[in-house]
């Protein structure tokens, strides 16, 4: 590369006012600089300050006024000093100042740098975090608890304590449990706000629309983020607030290869063009494959054509998986080759390992994912490869905006300059995206009509009268108010509600036996079991209504077991079920979840209605723990699997059982014992004392000279 006349092609486009094409050539400079060990000459040192990346200034070659750059746009994000670049500070001078914004802007952007610094600054008392995922919460949660766990309390799980000063950081569904419990929200975040509307995510929108409109209401400043956004059309729920369209800011380039011309609909030539680049491009690789089908695919060929990793750490992790999960489970099979899986199925700690080693220069070389690695975590690799150009979990064509942000994975400050995008399938028509929030009927009897009536149509007016009307006829007024003033049922669906309060109004006798599933002996279950997932009859697994009822059931009956049984024991039980490892994952979830919530909103309405003393908050409790102890499922959201807590209860490091423990107190105990100390124990075999070393980095305040 002849450096001289790159800069003049350079300083060319900034004459010309091209900042993207100026900074992709800068980048593409610095790229070269890096690999061949190349010090920046003080002429690439003045284009970096022009173009506003200031992080990537070299202080040994700077003169006086690229120095003062450096100094002027230094922050503490928290226990240390960090350069932002120009629009990250132009971000935080605004948020300084007290202004509500909602940005968009590319992956590599560093939105989070912005929050960090924020807090360092402001010091406010209470900042509320929203995360589309519970992956997204931990990884955030070990950003923040680094910096700030000496000065607040971080909280990611419900009914826990308040500090004098909070950070709280949930998925939408835990947000509101604290809605009651605060006077004022001194900031309020919205990770990915796109997922507001329902054209990307339709099913879990409603909530986050729910939670955005309540808590705004309580909130001093918000700070909305996502990426991709081109423009956003006028709602209620950014009212107020100003967009920043930041999408030409980026600070690494993406080199497109596009693949997918020679390859065609031919699979083979598909096979081994991805085989082909994982072999000539040794570098951390991402690669998409939107589905479960399509990524068992992917992990046949590459079981099939790479050989067993000599890598220690990998092996280690490959035999943990085997002695604690299945030997003969495809991850063991991959992880043994230095590749990995991310869904948004399997164990919380697992996925978090498998990231954690991705990230390491000497761990994974390999991800297969769907779409739940750019919606669960913050990782990043320098090839990032498209195996298949549909949506996640349907035969849907890519849109531009998802498209985008999948290969906005590609690339990272200071580590690789250039993301190189593979195409293995025809990427979707490049579009600007608008985001359009519609206000959606299913929330509008949670909503007071009054103090939205300027957002809401005439018709969303008078359905909110008639349901209301229609909950005063079945609970009475009183106590449905209450009901909405507590926040305190999970459903979204104000006519779902309706038609169960009303069942239990009319046919009280069919809700006989409520009771029953408090019962220790599962086999009591059978009835309620089955009228409970009636009510939601395409929520409980795969396959026709009949037969996955009776498999969710059967599993079910067996979870209480899930602390004193191992997971090959298991699933060796529910092998006759013809329930495997993936299924376990799923059912175990959409039991904690899906099960747990409805359960609780059948308990309420209950104790309105019918009102005999019945109360299956045990059952509740126990489902939504996966029926392990409270703190032990908590802590698998901190990186801490369930067969890790059983050694620790087993050696009487710490008491899971004991009713008086929450998760803090637990992450206290961990604290008092030094983790050297715990390492010691025979009973922990080399990954387990990996894991454990992981979780701690996880739970304690970064230390700085």
């Amino acid at each position: 590369m002849d450096i001289f006349a790159t800069c003049h092609i350079i300083n060319d486009y900034i004459s010309a006012n091209e900042d993207l094409k100026a900074r992709n050539e800068l980048i593409k400079l610095l790229d070269y600089h890096r690999s061949n060990n190349l010090s920046y000459s003080p002429i690439v040192n003045h284009l970096i300050r022009v173009t506003g990346l200031y992080p990537y200034l070299q202080e040994e070659n700077s003169n006086w006024q690229e120095r003062f750059i450096l100094e002027a746009f230094k922050v503490d994000i928290g226990g240390r000093e960090a350069t932002l670049h120009r629009e990250q500070s132009h971000l935080l001078k605004k948020l300084i100042e007290g202004q509500n914004i909602a940005v968009s802007a590319p992956t590599s952007f560093g939105k989070s740098f912005v929050i960090d610094a924020f807090i360092s600054i402001k010091k406010p008392q209470n900042v509320m975090i929203i995360v589309p995922t519970i992956a997204l919460t931990d990884e955030t949660r070990r950003r923040l608890c680094k910096k700030f766990s000496g000065s607040y309390k971080i909280i990611t799980t419900t009914e826990v304590a308040l500090a004098e000063k909070n950070i709280f950081i949930f998925p939408q569904e835990r947000a509101m449990h604290y809605f009651n419990k605060l006077d004022t929200i001194d900031m309020l975040i919205i990770d990915e706000f796109y997922k507001a509307s329902s054209k990307y995510d339709k099913e879990r929108s409603p909530t986050l629309l729910k939670a955005i409109i309540k808590l705004s209401a309580k909130a001093k400043q918000k700070y909305f983020l996502a990426p991709n956004i081109a423009s956003i059309v006028s709602n209620v729920f950014t009212e107020g607030m100003i967009f920043e369209d930041k999408l030409g800011f980026n600070t690494v380039y993406l080199e497109r290869k596009d693949l997918y011309n020679e390859i065609g609909k031919d699979l083979v030539k598909k096979e081994n063009a991805l085989l082909k680049i994982l072999f000539e491009n040794k570098a951390k690789s991402l690669i998409y494959a939107a589905s479960y089908p399509q990524i068992e695919m992917v992990s046949r060929l590459l079981i099939a054509n790479i050989p067993l990793s000599e890598n220690l750490l990998l092996i280690e992790f490959a035999t943990w998986l085997s002695e604690n999960y299945l030997s003969n489970w495809t991850l063991t099979s991959l992880i043994s080759r230095g590749v990995g899986i991310h869904n948004g199925q399997m164990h919380r700690s697992l996925s978090q390992i498998q990231v954690k080693l991705f990230e390491e220069e000497r761990g994974l070389e390999t991800i297969i994912s769907t779409s739940s690695i750019i919606e669960g975590v913050n990782t990043s690799a320098e090839n990032v490869i498209i195996w298949r150009n549909r949506k996640s979990g349907s035969n849907s064509i890519l849109d531009s905006f998802t498209y985008k942000n999948i290969i906005g994975r590609g690339g990272r400050m200071f580590k690789h300059f250039i993301g190189k995008i593979f195409l293995l399938e025809k990427p979707p028509i490049d579009d600007h995206t608008q985001l359009d929030i519609e206000f959606p009927d299913s929330i509008l009897g949670d909503i007071d009509e009054n103090l939205y009536k300027d957002s809401l149509t005439t018709d969303q007016i008078s359905k909110i009268a008639v349901f209301k009307k229609e909950m005063y006829d079945i609970i009475g007024q009183e106590s449905y108010e209450r009901l909405l003033r507590e926040n305190i049922l999970q459903s979204n669906d104000s006519e779902f509600i309706k038609s169960i309060a009303r069942d239990m109004k009319e046919q009280p006798e069919e809700w006989n036996g409520l009771s029953y599933l408090n019962s220790d002996d599962s086999n009591n279950w059978d009835r309620l079991l089955y009228k409970l997932i009636n009510l939601r009859p395409g929520e409980w697994g795969d396959g026709r209504y009949s037969e996955q009822h009776s498999k969710f059931v059967a599993f079910i009956k067996i979870l209480p077991n899930n602390w004193t049984y191992t997971i090959p024991e298991m699933l060796d039980v529910l092998d006759k079920y013809d329930i495997d490892i993936n299924q376990f994952f799923k059912l175990e979830r959409i039991a904690s979840f899906n099960l747990s919530a409805l359960a609780s909103d059948i308990n309420v309405l209950y104790k309105e209605i019918i009102n005999n003393g019945v109360d299956i908050s045990s059952f509740i409790s126990k489902v939504s723990h996966a029926f392990l102890p409270s703190v032990v499922y908590q802590l698998e959201e901190y990186g801490l699997p369930r067969m890790i807590s059983k050694k620790l209860q087993n050696a009487g490091i710490i008491n899971f059982f004991d009713e008086q423990l929450t998760i803090h107190g637990a992450l206290e105990i961990f604290k008092k014992v030094n983790i050297a100390e715990i390492k010691q124990y025979t009973f922990l075999d080399s990954f387990d004392k990996y894991i454990l070393d992981y979780f701690y980095e996880g739970v304690t305040l970064e230390r700085t000279n």
